[in-house]
This record gives structure tokens, C-alpha cells and sequence, in this order.
């Protein structure tokens, strides 16, 4: 009786032990105050939206980079309901006249990405010099046969929720199932075998990093942060939208599932996700657009009833408050961003004070975070 005794005393001290280490969320208000201060430092510092971004060389401000800065503006603006971000969006979009880089004929992902900002803006006013352009360029690559242009893992994030949004906007199912065509050939057919390890519950980022003939230094396969981040908030932006009828949407959720799955027990102990998923020693370290990428998706799966909550929740809430104290400057800079890139040496060092080539994806995809964790109940 008494060994019971000890032997019950011994339980609930691991199990209060493992409760004291278990970290709470911060406060809806906080939350918001971080995304208010990291979104208040970017437009102070770009007033003109539709200025050129200067690095290397000169950009157009549409690119993909300011595209995703703008998806998760829009998010955040579903949960702080301030005219002034969808004014900021509207100067952006009509500076470019509704228009890609490259003009309508363009098959490149990565110039369509503005276009889910467009037709998010169009679902606001139902202008069509709103959406004529991204449904031109979309229209363009349908009336073909062509079908493997996403041959990196980028572009599902890039281009994959267009083609839903055209599809829910005119109700053509013909978007869904040609959006399925290049998904399933990025899937099953780039790099060989396609970019997708069913094994590892991963994604290659291109046909470059396919396993075995590219490993890491410790001998596993390379699965980038930001890349695998970008299907899973691909994933996500799809599922918001795509009827459950569609004959595909099943496989675009246990994809999904299964991706959420695989990166759970990949997660450091301070919150963050490396850089190379499974090699810690490559370029290891805190970095913020994988972590928060993965946090969108983690938080979303939970607030739409998907993901098991008590699964994933301590997980969010290493990750979030990880990003807050160690991310957010006091001006509102964020830290910790890997700089433009297809792989873990790219736009290294990350660090704290290091200013990356471009700020604006990764309060994005910081904001997309945000917006997500900002809903938990």
C-alpha cells in the first residue's frame, strides 16, 4: 500500500513537472500588438506601395515577395478590421494597374502570386478591372497542354490558391481540375518520382535536393523549412476555399495532415524549426519564415477542427511565443528571416540584427501566423 502511495506521489510530481513546463499562449492583446508594430514599422517604411525594391538589381513592387507581405495583410485584416491595410493594398494593386510582371502572358508562379491579392480585393468590390488580368494570364496556360511548370515546391504557395479562387469566382470547375493537373506532376512526376518523399511525409524543393543523389552532411535528405512552409500554407489557402465536392480536395487535406504530422517532432526545444528540417548541424538556428509558415498552417488545422488540438496547441505556443520574444525589434524589424533563396545555405547568416534582402515576405508570413493564433479560443 505504501509502494502505491509512493508510486502515485511520483506520478503527479512528473506530471505537475511536465505541466510547468507547458507554455501558454500570449494574450490576444499582445498578439495583436506584435502584428500592429511589425506591420506599422513596413508601411512607415515603404509609404509609396508601388515603389521599385532595389537589391541586387531593380524589381517591380508585385513580385511574389510583396505578394505574400500582402496575404498576410489581408489576414490580419480579418481579425483588426483597420481601412488603412486594405487602402495600403488597393494603392498597391492599382500602381500596377491590376497587372503581373510580365504582362498576361506570363506562366511564371511567381508572378502570378498578386494575383490572390487581386481577386481577394475584387471579392471586397466586384470591379472587373480587378481580376481581368490574373484571369487572362490563368486563362492563357489552360488553353494549352502544358502542364509542368511548377517545378519548384515555391510555386504551389505562389499559384495554386489562384486557380481555386477563379474557380469559386465563376464557378468553373475547369480551374480545380486543370490546378490539380500541375499539382499532381510537382507531386508525382518532377525530379523523377516527383518532389513529394511519402516516406519522410515531405517535400524536395526541386528536382536538385531529391534523395539519395543529394544528402545533407549528415546523411539525410535535404527538406528546406521555407519550402515544405510554403505547401503547407498553399494547402491551407486552397482548403479555405475548394468545395468538398471537388474530387481531389480529400487529397489536398491528407496531404496536408500528413505534412503537419511529419513537422511536429521536428521542432526544436526554443520553438523554432532549422532551416534544414532534418540535419540541425547544417546551418542550424532560429529562423522565422519556416516557423511561422508552420505555425499558420498548425493553428489553422486546429481553429477548422482538423488537427487535434491537444496535439498540436503546445507546439503554436512554443513557436509564437519563440517569435515574439526572440523575432519582433522594438521598432517592429523583424529578425531571424532567411533572406530570398531555394535552400538552407541561402542568405545565411540568419540572425537577429541581420537585415534580409527582403523584408516584406516574411512579416507576411509572420502575419499569416498572427492572424491564425490571434483566433484560438
Amino acid at each position: 500500500m505504501k509502494r502505491l502511495f509512493s508510486f502515485f506521489i511520483a506520478t503527479a510530481m512528473i506530471l505537475c513537472a511536465g505541466a510547468s513546463f507547458a507554455q501558454k499562449l500570449p494574450s490576444k492583446k499582445e498578439t495583436l500588438a506584435a502584428m500592429r508594430l511589425a506591420n506599422g514599422y513596413f508601411m512607415n517604411k515603404w509609404p509609396d506601395a508601388g515603389k521599385t525594391i532595389i537589391t541586387n538589381i531593380e524589381r517591380p513592387s508585385n513580385i511574389w515577395t510583396r505578394a505574400v507581405y500582402y496575404e498576410g495583410l489581408l489576414a490580419m485584416h480579418s481579425i483588426d478590421a483597420d481601412k488603412r491595410y486594405i487602402d495600403y493594398a488597393l494603392q498597391w494593386a492599382e500602381f500596377h494597374k491590376w497587372n503581373l510582371r510580365g504582362g498576361v502572358k506570363t506562366r511564371n508562379a511567381d508572378n502570378q502570386c498578386c494575383g490572390q491579392i487581386y481577386i481577394d480585393l475584387y471579392l471586397m468590390d466586384r470591379k472587373e478591372e480587378r481580376i481581368q488580368n490574373i484571369k487572362a494570364s490563368i486563362d492563357s496556360m489552360m488553353a494549352t497542354q502544358k502542364i509542368d511548370d511548377w517545378s519548384w515546391i515555391d510555386a504551389i504557395q505562389m499559384a495554386l490558391p489562384v486557380y481555386t479562387r477563379l474557380g469559386v469566382v465563376y464557378k468553373d470547375t475547369s480551374y480545380f481540375h486543370r490546378m490539380y493537373e500541375m499539382y499532381a506532376y510537382t507531386k508525382y512526376k518532377h525530379g523523377g518520382n516527383g518532389l513529394y518523399d511519402a516516406a519522410a511525409g515531405l517535400w524536395w524543393r526541386d528536382k536538385d535536393f531529391v534523395y539519395p543523389a543529394y544528402k545533407e552532411p549528415n546523411g539525410q535528405g535535404c527538406y528546406w523549412a521555407r519550402g515544405d512552409g510554403w505547401v503547407v500554407a498553399a494547402l491551407v489557402r486552397v482548403l479555405q476555399l475548394l468545395p468538398k465536392t471537388d474530387p481531389h480536395y480529400n487529397e489536398y487535406l491528407t496531404d496536408y495532415k500528413e505534412l503537419c504530422r511529419a513537422l511536429l517532432p521536428l521542432q526544436r526545444e526554443d520553438g523554432f524549426w532549422n532551416v534544414s528540417l532534418k540535419d540541425p548541424d547544417h546551418f542550424g538556428g532560429k529562423e522565422l519564415t519556416g516557423t511561422s509558415l508552420f505555425t499558420y498552417g498548425f493553428a489553422w488545422g486546429i481553429n477548422n477542427r482538423i488537427l487535434d488540438k491537444k496535439t498540436y496547441s503546445p507546439a503554436i505556443a512554443k513557436a509564437w511565443n519563440a517569435l515574439l520574444k526572440d523575432c519582433v525589434h522594438p521598432n517592429g524589424a523583424l529578425g531571424y528571416v532567411q533572406s530570398t533563396g531555394k535552400e538552407p545555405k541561402d542568405g545565411q547568416p540568419v540572425a537577429y540584427d541581420k537585415i534580409p534582402d527582403f523584408e516584406d515576405f516574411g512579416l507576411g508570413c509572420f502575419l499569416l501566423a498572427g492572424s491564425e493564433v490571434y483566433k484560438f479560443k
